[in-house]
């Protein structure tokens, strides 16, 4: 391949020649290349008694991903509910592995999401009294948010009854007829009505019903007439109705559904901890966690601020121009391929719609645990993605390109990762 003027070196590479195939592995290379590894500190948990064949299949494996399956299995005997007594989670370390991917089954990724994302504390023995307290708090919002106003009038009238119940009237002998305050009552307009708030969240919630009804249409668990699918429908609706009421400022914006099913999914397919009702709970906790760091993407007051969307898409705009000025110049100044176009997608909903279920997991393996953060990681794999497809954008018009980029091609999940992890600063 000849070598291509005013780019970097690698980008001349033979790897945009060919795909590798889907089953090799990515290079071995540390993904914090600033963070210098200690090689006697390679064992996920600090342990007096830690397996020294633990220790040493991690020390001996010549590639990030083909170790992954031996050095995480002390997470997989974790979740199984073994004695982890004086055990504590190496966190760097585990965030080294997952940047890999994070094998699929016995509860590997379920765990080690709710570590990288500060669900669960990294001193394992703390586990179970933090998840009892958090499913506890989630189940008092359940309480709190969900219930009907006529319901919270019933038991207003049943405690203003019991405090106030005499036998006869003073005057006539007649029983005392209960009252309704005016902020109790359905067409009182106070701002402190209990009805005038559940009329204004009415219409959110219509919208949030519409979106979990078209969450994944394609996988059972999500959809279709079984009672897992309608009560997983149910876990979503709950989630996201309790999230819009405790944050007024953002509420509900469409797509949230799809940033929370990857969550949820997760979670509930958890063998040792799959539980409905506490999948919803660490679900709705992990989702509220992951949109700290995202969540001015959802905020319309903040779209023109340095933190808004737009600001985000120039970001991602820059990253290209500084990595690949060709394909830059071509899309955003030749063929006018601005990222709003296409881009908007990508970062607001995190990827879960360009690529297959599995593979957006994958993708989320890697988000959750660069120890940059996920929004710098994210436009970095955006901007790989434009990378992989450069031959085919060079070549294109407006029309043909921006189809491309909002129906993006299959691709080698761990290959794009690669490329994204070669942009890093």
């Amino acid at each position: 391949m000849g070598k291509k003027k005013g780019i970097p070196e690698w980008l001349n590479s033979s790897l945009w020649s060919s795909v590798p195939s889907s089953n090799s592995h990515a290079p071995s290379f540390d993904p914090s290349p600033n963070s210098p590894r200690n090689p006697n500190s390679l064992s996920l948990f600090s342990s007096s008694h830690t397996s020294s064949s633990a220790s040493g299949a991690l020390a001996s494996s010549s590639s990030p991903i083909s170790s992954i399956g031996g050095d995480i299995a002390p997470i997989s005997a974790l979740s199984g509910g073994r004695s982890l007594s004086k055990k504590i989670v190496n966190l760097e370390e585990l965030r080294r592995l997952a940047f890999y991917g994070i094998p699929d089954g016995a509860g590997i990724r379920s765990t080690v999401w709710k570590l990288l994302l500060t669900y669960l504390p990294n001193d394992c023995e703390l586990w179970a009294g933090e998840l009892q307290k958090r499913r506890f708090q989630y189940k008092a919002f359940k309480d709190e948010f969900l219930v009907n106003p006529s319901e919270i009038t019933r038991r207003l009238e049943e405690s203003s009854s019991w405090s106030n119940e005499v036998p006869q009237h003073e005057d006539g002998g007649l029983l005392q007829r209960s009252e309704i305050s005016l902020g109790e009552h359905p067409l009182s307009l106070g701002k402190a009505s209990v009805w005038n708030q559940f009329f204004q969240d009415s219409e959110i919630i219509e919208q949030i019903d519409r979106d979990v009804k078209r969450t994944h249409p394609d996988m059972h668990f999500f959809s279709g007439d079984s009672s897992l699918a309608k009560s997983n429908q149910e876990s979503l609706r709950d989630i996201l109705i309790i999230y819009a009421k405790l944050n007024p400022g953002i509420r509900y914006v469409q797509g949230m559904n799809e940033v929370l099913a990857p969550l949820l999914y997760v979670f509930r397919n958890d063998p040792d901890d799959g539980d409905p009702a506490s999948a919803e709970a660490d679900a709705f906790f992990c989702f509220v966690e992951l949109l700290s760091g995202f969540r001015d993407n959802f905020c319309q007051k903040l779209d023109n601020s340095v933190v808004g969307i737009r600001s985000t898409l120039t970001k991602l705009s820059e990253l290209l121009k500084k990595h690949d000025g060709e394909l830059w110049r071509h899309l955003e100044v030749t063929t006018k391929v601005n990222p709003q176009f296409y881009a908007f997608r990508w970062i607001t909903l995190l990827l879960t719609q360009e690529f297959n279920f599995a593979d957006s997991l994958h993708i989320w393996d890697t988000l959750l645990s660069d120890p940059e953060g996920p929004q710098e990681t994210l436009l970095r794999i955006c901007c790989a993605m434009l990378i992989l497809v450069r031959r085919r954008l060079l070549a294109g018009d407006f029309t043909s390109n921006l189809k491309l980029l909002q129906n993006y091609p299959s691709t080698n999940i761990s290959h794009l990762l690669y490329v994204a992890n070669k942009l890093r600063g």
